[in-house]
């Protein structure tokens, strides 16, 4: 079940390798960064934003 994450926290958060603009993949539960090719999970919701603890858009 994904849960839904405040547009606030979107809007302020950034991806830590790029600095770049986040999007939020409601189905897998991550916070997406195209620009870095990564996708950070999101637990109990709370953002991980750490870079080893993100996936790889392309694996």
């Amino acid at each position: 079940m994904s849960e839904a994450i405040d547009r606030k926290l979107l809007e302020a958060l950034v991806c830590p390798v790029t600095r770049g603009r986040l999007v939020w993949d409601r189905e897998a539960n991550e916070l997406v960064c195209h620009n870095a090719g990564l996708a950070y999970p999101i637990q109990q919701g709370v953002p991980i934003m750490l870079p080893d603890a993100a996936r790889r858009l392309d694996d």
